[in-house]
């Protein structure tokens, strides 16, 4: 299930430090956010103790959560190795955890949420977190900007998954050179 009324996403903007979560429901209203929060390990902590810790954490937002589906912001080359490996391990965690519950998931660079919820690939932290209190109608901006980035990562799914779920049939099951862009320009036509 990616779209319609019902469907629940959780985003998960990955990190060993900070790893942020967001579940939003889509409702006849418009989406709404259900519950966000990070998730934090503590430094002092090895590694493979602050993954099982990551582990469980994920595992009982997923429990409490119930999604239909699952977004996670795609690891992308960074400068700096280590930052990389530590989000990279994250990641994997959340991927894991939702296949281990047989649900759906779907990746997005920064660029590709960006564009679906702001409407600008090359937007700001400030614009992402203005926008998602916005589309949510939050009270308040969503901090800190992990919490922001992982409920836009669910609202780009609600968006763009029922675009993916269309074309993909279409295009096989091979990825399709281009898609993610052309995704992008359709989103970038039709407004956030």
């Amino acid at each position: 299930m990616f779209a319609g009324d019902g469907a629940r996403v959780l985003g998960v903007d990955p990190g060993l430090s900070r790893c942020g979560y967001g579940v939003v429901e889509q409702t006849p209203e418009g989406p709404r956010a259900l519950s966000a929060g990070v998730i934090r390990t503590s430094a002092s902590l090895g590694v493979p103790e602050r993954l099982v810790e990551l582990a469980e954490e994920l595992d009982l937002v997923l429990a409490e959560s119930q999604p239909s589906a699952v977004a996670v912001e795609r690891v992308l080359f960074q400068a700096n190795a280590k930052t990389a490996m530590a989000v990279g391990q994250a990641s994997g965690l959340a991927l894991l955890a939702a296949a281990r519950r047989g649900l759906p998931v779907a990746e997005y660079s920064p660029n590709e949420v960006k564009q679906a919820v702001v409407g600008y690939g090359g937007a700001g932290k400030a614009q992402v977190q203005a926008m998602v209190r916005a589309l949510l109608a939050l009270p308040e901006t969503p901090e800190p900007p992990d919490v922001a980035d992982a409920l836009a990562l669910a609202l780009c799914h609600l968006t763009v998954g029922p675009l993916r779920v269309q074309i993909g049939p279409a295009a096989g099951s091979e990825r399709v050179p281009g898609l993610d862009r052309a995704i992008a320009a359709a989103l970038a036509r039709e407004g956030p």
